[in-house]
């Protein structure tokens, strides 16, 4: 086995940071020794396979992003990353783990669908990797099928409040669901978002000629993911099943899940850097050169961008502070311009809901410790430490300490990063959601159980290093 000393770096944690050395035998870390420590030995450096110096850097753990979607089929396409191109992007950027999403169809079993995505990402991955399961037709063959995804190490599922006709469920359905989650300790992940209402509103807008993608964050108002979340927090009151709202961006929303975790609910939420940094205003409304009004496609997701005039995107680094929303994921879901946003050009409607950000979630959140939104601890809890624990991997996961994964990051606070399709940018895709955005840091080294994956601005991972990740229960619960 191959033994590795990270030396003269600050090992940072979701609760404190202190100079350390780090050695990592083989997949696992062995030991976080103090700095001259000669524990083991009065020359460790000299007795290990490789050192790196990480001096006047953070050693960190890996990120886990827990919300993408690689390779899913969605709006007469699919998503642009493969599990390959999508994971190696996710490695770039200091993310060692992702969670993406089991797809199960009115009519389909759930079974089958939780086998076709271990086809698609088995030998293919860059980084270690789980699925939650959609459960996009609830019905009696769907339910019974649940409690056996424990054993198959995908402990949480998700469901559609949106998306009448492909993923939508009922409130019959979600209750039926949750009853089973109350019984096994499954987690209900939600996407709340009021669909048919929202239908009705899109079909007004294009009646209208109301076309354009800024129409999109129009369509998809606020109070319909308030109303939402709170139909969702009182059904898993009533069932007492544990609920994790995904991809929140209205504060109102951010209201609901407070007031429900005040009262004492097992009740939590995400949010994702678009809800931080982008707006319907900047980004939904852009217009270029080339594409003309039709620019703001690059920014279609669903949830949508929020208005800045609301201050939505100050409350959510609020929240991110207090608590109310505990962790940030990408719901990385990449679609190129060409041939794949322009199916909605005329009809925003028809425009695939997604934008790519796996490969800059840990920098843009990193910007945020260097703008006094967060600290250096909360990065990491946010971005690897709850992420670990919420989904039932803490331990292997989201931390530095001897057992666990070598899934370790050098940052380095003095270096920068430009985002750019010409600059920062191995996502497959033909244009950035982050264009121009300067980043006060930079990922200089990623290790994933152990194998260096990136180093000095060179990939060294390949296709199967990645393996799949069987998950617990939740660790996060009351």
């Amino acid at each position: 086995m191959t033994t590795t000393l990270l030396t003269g770096g600050t090992v940072v944690s979701a609760t404190g940071r202190s100079p350390a050395d780090v050695l990592i035998d083989g997949e696992t870390i062995a030991a976080v020794l103090a700095p001259g420590s000669t524990l083991l030995g009065h020359d460790l450096a000299a007795s290990v396979d490789r050192v790196i110096d990480a001096t006047g850097k953070y050693v960190i753990p890996g990120g886990i992003d827990a919300h993408t979607h690689m390779q899913l089929p969605f709006g007469g396409t699919s998503a642009s990353d493969t599990f390959e191109t999508g994971t190696r992007a996710a490695a770039w950027g200091g993310t060692t783990t992702i969670v993406d999403f089991a797809v199960q169809r009115a009519g389909e079993r759930i079974q089958d669908g939780l086998a076709h995505w271990h086809e698609l990402a088995a030998g293919n991955c860059a980084i270690d990797y789980g699925f939650h399961q959609i459960v996009g037709g609830v019905d009696a063959d769907s339910l019974a099928a649940l409690p056996g995804l424990i054993d198959d190490g995908v402990t949480s599922f998700k469901m559609f409040m949106a998306y009448p006709g492909v993923f939508y469920a009922d409130d019959a359905q979600i209750l039926r669901a949750m009853q089973v989650a109350a019984d096994t300790g499954l987690l209900t992940m939600m996407h709340a978002e009021n669909g048919p209402v929202i239908d009705v509103l899109a079909e007004q807008l294009v009646a209208a000629g109301n076309t354009d993608p800024y129409f999109h964050g129009v369509a998809r108002a606020w109070q319909m993911e308030e109303e939402a979340t709170h139909r969702a927090i009182m059904l898993s009151h009533l069932t007492g099943a544990p609920l994790y709202v995904v991809h929140v961006s209205a504060k109102q929303a951010v209201e609901q899940l407070a007031w429900a975790r005040d009262n004492g609910q097992n009740v939590f939420g995400e949010t994702c850097p678009q809800y931080l940094y982008l707006s319907l205003e900047d980004q939904l409304g852009a217009s270029s050169e080339e594409w003309g009004a039709f620019e703001g496609a690059k920014w279609v997701c669903s949830t949508p961008l929020r208005s800045k005039h609301e201050g939505h995107q100050h409350h959510m680094w609020q929240a991110l502070r207090t608590n109310d929303i505990q962790m940030v994921s990408t719901d990385h879901c990449p679609f190129c311009m060409k041939d794949q946003k322009t199916l909605g050009f005329g009809d925003f409607r028809a425009i695939p809901n997604g934008i790519g950000s796996v490969e800059h979630r840990m920098d843009l959140m990193y910007q945020g410790v260097v703008t006094g939104q967060i600290t250096l601890e909360r990065w990491v809890e946010l971005t690897s430490t709850t992420p670990a624990r919420m989904f039932g991997m803490y331990g292997k996961k989201g931390v530095i300490a001897p057992g666990a994964d070598a899934d370790v990051v050098v940052y380095d606070p003095a270096g920068h990063t430009s985002i750019g399709v010409d600059k920062t940018h191995h996502m497959n895709m033909d244009h950035s959601a982050w264009e121009g955005f300067e980043i006060d840091g930079h990922v200089d080294t990623v290790i994933s159980r152990g194998k260096v994956v990136v180093d000095d601005g060179t990939y060294l991972g390949s296709p199967g290093d990645g393996r799949f990740v069987k998950r617990g229960l939740s660790q996060y619960l009351v």
